[in-house]
């Protein structure tokens, strides 16, 4: 066996078979898992670039970039600037084994990816005043107490906070807490799997993670296009499988747009048409520039939708603290498959709802936001005139069109070799459809208010 910096596993059998379900590029993806689990593809092995194994596989290249994205997030591959994508170095399969992320991701110069909040607004003192209170605060017994739905004080907390912010039916019988929105999403499959549900509709595009978290745990995700109006309801009634819909209604991921009241109400006679539940991912709501927020859906539907939340985009993912309300019928279901996360952070996020420290925070991060978001659009109208810019004021991202047949994967390799990190558009669609204009996916959470200018700039140069 040779060493990792000369290991190519470009003679790889990879099984396409159109009997598999899903799009092209998830099937690749499995492929190349599966690969990796079984060892074919050991630690450090080189993959082929993406235009060589496309025109191998007879696919497109988009197909190779989405799968070996997919993979890289999952923390199987690593790939670097001007490098050959590689199987993590070191990785040794073993059953039951998760990967875990890159330890050393790359350091951009800027960061222009979405899906990231403003980390340097983390509320330090805030937070380690709440966890003192916390830990000084909770009985000794609790200390040593398991609480898998989630410490009662923060079930009741989260559930009068969803109340008042959200205009949700909730209560704390009926809130569950995670570590995670995906962990929390990979809970409700198991249960749906277990009820014989065995597909799910996923919006087209979306993010990826929870579309393979569903499939991981026993659901085949069905892509759904998603239009000006949101998910395309009337399509629904082509899958006869289908009786649960993960949705994103208050912000489409990464559209932007807003599922409109039509839309709203005919998912709704649908859900109740078919018996079936509708899992509301409400992951950036809390942010909404040119009016107030919608009202989330579960409203209108409290024994249909699932709402699904946590703090990755207010706080940190790094808390690691969802939460889930679930309908009355589902409750049992669910909550058997659940796992309830830290006690002491759940207490110390009760704490700070309690004395409103949470809602000053929002408030800070809602300027922020709105204020970097106007900065962006105004910067790059002036230095990309002509280039479209969509998506609701809202949210930690915008999307930007581009000239038409733009190579997008060659734009971002050639931003990457200057620092600047961009994502294309295509990385979130779910089906094999035509591809759309080519655009790319803005995030500017994380973007310090100093870098907007020479983001544009750099972006601005790229594409001339």
């Amino acid at each position: 066996m040779t060493d990792s910096s000369t290991n190519l596993s470009w003679d790889l059998v990879l099984d396409l078979s159109e009997t598999e379900d899903g799009p092209l590029y998830q099937r690749l993806t499995r492929s190349l898992r599966s690969a990796v689990r079984t060892g074919r593809l050991p630690g450090g092995s080189a993959l082929p670039p993406s235009r060589v194994l496309a025109g191998e596989l007879g696919v497109s290249r988009a197909t190779v970039t989405e799968a070996y994205g997919q993979l890289a997030a999952e923390g199987y591959l690593t790939a670097r600037s001007g490098s050959v994508t590689r199987v993590r170095p070191g990785l040794v399969w073993q059953p039951g084994q998760q990967p875990q992320p890159d330890p050393n991701p790359r350091p951009w110069r800027i960061d222009l990816g979405p899906g990231i909040a403003d980390l340097n607004a983390f509320p330090r003192v805030s937070w380690a005043e709440a966890m003192r209170r916390a830990i000084t605060g909770l009985p000794v017994g609790e200390l040593a107490a398991a609480y898998p739905s989630g410490h009662p004080r923060a079930r009741r907390a989260i559930a009068g906070y969803l109340r008042r912010a959200r205009d949700a039916d909730a209560d704390e019988t009926r809130t569950f807490l995670v570590p995670s929105a995906s962990s929390g999403m990979g809970g409700l499959a198991r249960a749906l799997a277990r009820a014989g549900r065995t597909e799910i509709a996923v919006e087209d595009p979306s993010w990826p993670n929870l579309r393979r978290i569903c499939a991981e745990h026993g659901l085949t995700p069905r892509p759904v296009p998603v239009d000006a109006d949101g998910l395309r309801v009337d399509r629904l009634a082509a899958l006869p499988d289908v009786r649960a819909v993960l949705i994103t209604p208050a912000h489409q991921f990464p559209t932007g747009v807003a599922l409109s009241p039509a839309r709203r109400a005919a998912l709704l006679a649908w859900c109740r048409d078919v018996d079936g539940l509708i899992i509301e991912d409400d992951y950036d709501a809390s942010f909404r520039y040119d009016r107030a927020q919608v009202a989330a859906l579960q409203a209108m539907a409290p024994d249909r939708v699932v709402l699904l939340g946590s703090v990755s985009k207010t706080l940190s993912p790094a808390l690691g603290l969802g939460w889930m309300l679930v309908p009355p019928l589902w409750c049992d279901p669910v909550s058997a498959e659940l796992g309830g996360p830290s006690t002491v952070d759940s207490v110390a996020f009760a704490d700070l709802i309690e004395t409103g420290r949470y809602d000053q925070q929002l408030r800070r991060l809602r300027l922020t936001y709105r204020r970097r978001r106007d900065r962006l659009a105004a910067r790059l109208a002036a230095d990309l005139p002509g280039l479209p810019v969509s998506g609701l004021r809202a949210g930690l991202h915008l999307v930007l069109g581009l000239p038409p047949r733009t190579d997008v994967p060659a734009l971002i390799n050639r931003a990457a070799e200057v620092g600047l990190h961009l994502v294309d558009h295509d990385r979130y669609r779910a089906s094999d459809r035509p591809k759309d204009p080519p655009a790319l996916v803005i995030g500017y959470g994380n973007l310090r208010d100093a870098q907007v200018d020479q983001a544009v700039r750099l972006l601005a140069e790229l594409i001339s």
